[in-house]
């Protein structure tokens, strides 16, 4: 009787050992599959690189800008702005279609809209 299950017990330790092998062969085909995809996007990632490096080498530089001129433009925009609004609720048109001339009390959407696009 001991004979009989120790033999039955070498029977499931191969069966065992065959399991592990297929589960060994499928993972060194994963592992080889994964291998070639790194292997390609590595090329493609360096093809990638390279290009981003020659478009950036035709964009030039941006400009420094100035603080000081940055906030005088900025100044300067709203003192535009100012000026339209006063003459505006002054009774004047400062829309592109009737610059200059009076609005005669009425409002005008082409100058509140021009006002509006500034904010």
């Amino acid at each position: 009787m001991k004979e009989k299950n120790f033999l039955d017990t070498v029977m499931d330790f191969e069966q065992q050992l065959e399991s592990i092998q297929e589960q060994f062969r499928d993972l060194k085909t994963v592992v080889a599959r994964t291998m070639e995809e790194h292997h390609a996007l590595q090329l493609e990632n360096h093809h990638l690189r390279a290009r981003l490096d020659e478009l950036n080498e035709k964009v030039p530089e941006p400009e420094k800008v100035d603080p000081v001129k940055l906030k005088k433009a900025v100044m300067d925009i709203g003192e535009g702005y100012d000026n339209l609004a006063r003459l505006y609720h002054e009774g004047y048109h400062v829309c592109n279609v009737h610059f200059g001339s009076s609005r005669k009390g009425d409002d005008c959407l082409f100058c509140l809209s021009f006002l509006n696009k500034q904010n």
